[in-house]
């Protein structure tokens, strides 16, 4: 045996969005400094970027959230901290139009932190970055189904550039309603005009044969499909086109690699009732129908994000997926600058500065993010391969300072005590639904296969 690679030994550590608008590395707490080193002990650590970093020389887009952006410096704290590589496909990509977005991918690659999710085209964002490690060559490949239209990548063509963007992944939504608001709709579209319309829009052409409706059990309304069913549900499923267009780009990720590992971000959720107070706990069945697949075409590890807290984790044929892995790091409350359209949306005018918008955003700390632990809580995943197959998953939860000011909320340390565990038993109550058994070790979790 000549190289480390062939042994197929491997730690792999992933964790959730990386909202960073701060130095790391002029902080010295144990907890803090223990966390980095976990980070650097993995052969190859992968966050998710859900920040932009450039100095605002685009244009910023509408949003109903935070303008994400940073001191294009910080990505440097990033690698200090440990971090390999980065997944740049969220919703927050295109705060600051196409240009902030490319000049985000353009400081990741001065600083040689590879990304992935984002591009020049839709291709450029398929395509995996890659880290090269002691045990390892790792193609790190990533999604988003929660963004805009403005920020989907598109093809090119021989005679025409593509569209810069993200690796957007598309989903089918179908509302099952009873008879009676079946019904309801279809007289909506007759009087409304709404019918009309549509028959006109498929005379030209724009509809495809695939999406045609059977109006006895399908209508149309609002741009939302309704199916006549005997009970009320929300069906989901993965864009065939898109799942494709992204499996012929893992198929050639693992002719490069050693290993291969898939992030997804989404804001979308289940119907899973409500848990702890919480109703967005379980994931879409389009996510968990995408992330099995992933493994199907042979990643090694699937790792989602978006919802800003956990959800569960699940082994399919001897890998994980994680359905959220929460946040890594949250300093959404300290950018630098808003637009006016922010301050006017919290009745804020030319005397407020970005301080005054963020602090009655969140109430002073009482409401959204800032009034919720959940959010606050979450966990780096360690996840450790022999011989090819995952042997354990070491889960350290993290704190991100719920309840402090400003200044000092967001930046992870290594939970401890009542909070590490609190973290690790609702994990375990999440994964329960996947057959997941998570053993609480002091202040770790672990899963054992």
């Amino acid at each position: 045996m000549i190289y480390n690679a062939e042994k197929r030994d491997i730690s792999i550590a992933v964790g959730g969005d990386a909202m960073i608008t701060r130095r790391m590395r002029a902080f010295n707490e144990d907890s803090f400094l223990k966390l980095r080193d976990i980070l650097h002990r993995a052969d190859a650590t992968v966050v998710n970027l859900e920040m932009l970093f450039h100095d605002y020389e685009s244009s910023w887009q509408w949003s109903n959230a935070t303008y994400t952006r940073s001191d294009p410096r910080n990505l440097d704290e990033l690698k200090w901290m440990g971090i390999d590589a980065v997944t740049t496909a969220n919703n927050h990509s295109f705060d600051f139009s196409e240009g902030g977005f490319l000049t985000t991918l353009d400081h990741c690659r001065e600083i040689d932190l590879p990304q992935a999710g984002g591009g020049r085209s839709i291709d450029e964002a398929r395509a995996p970055a890659y880290v090269d490690s002691p045990r390892g060559r790792l193609a790190v490949m990533s999604a988003s189904s929660t963004f805009s239209d403005q920020s989907r990548a598109g093809p090119g063509r021989p005679d025409f550039r593509g569209r810069p963007g993200i690796n957007a992944l598309r989903h089918k939504l179908v509302h099952h309603v009873d008879r009676e608001v079946f019904d309801a709709l279809h007289r909506a579209n007759r009087e409304m005009g709404y019918q009309e319309a549509h028959e006109a829009y498929e005379a030209f052409g724009f509809r495809g044969a695939e999406e045609e409706l059977d109006p006895a059990t399908q209508v149309e309304f609002m741009e939302k499909r309704f199916v006549l069913d005997e009970q009320f549900r929300i069906e989901t499923s993965v864009n065939q086109d898109d799942m494709g267009g992204i499996g012929k780009w893992i198929r050639g990720a693992q002719k490069q690699s050693d290993w291969v590992i898939y992030g997804v971000h989404c804001h979308e959720s289940g119907d899973s009732g409500d848990f702890h107070g919480h109703s967005r706990v379980s994931p879409p069945d389009f996510l968990e129908e995408f992330a099995r697949w992933t493994i199907d075409q042979g990643c090694a590890l699937f790792a989602g994000h978006g919802p800003h807290f956990l959800r569960g984790i699940e082994i399919y044929k001897g890998r994980p997926i994680f359905y959220s892995l929460g946040n890594f790091i949250f300093q959404n409350e300290s950018v630098l600058w808003v637009p006016d359209e922010a301050y006017r949306r919290f009745k804020l005018g030319y005397d407020q500065t970005p301080g005054d918008y963020l602090d009655a955003r969140s109430g002073g700390g009482t409401r959204a993010f800032a009034g919720d632990p959940v959010f606050w809580q979450s966990v780096v995943a360690v996840c450790n391969y022999a011989g090819g197959d995952l042997r354990e998953i070491v889960l350290y939860p993290i704190d991100m300072g719920y309840g402090r000011p400003i200044p000092q909320r967001g930046r992870p340390v290594l939970a401890e005590g009542p909070m590490a565990h609190q973290t690790l038993k609702w994990l375990q109550d999440v994964s329960r639904p996947y057959g997941t058994e998570i053993t609480i070790q002091g202040d770790v979790g672990v899963i054992r296969l």
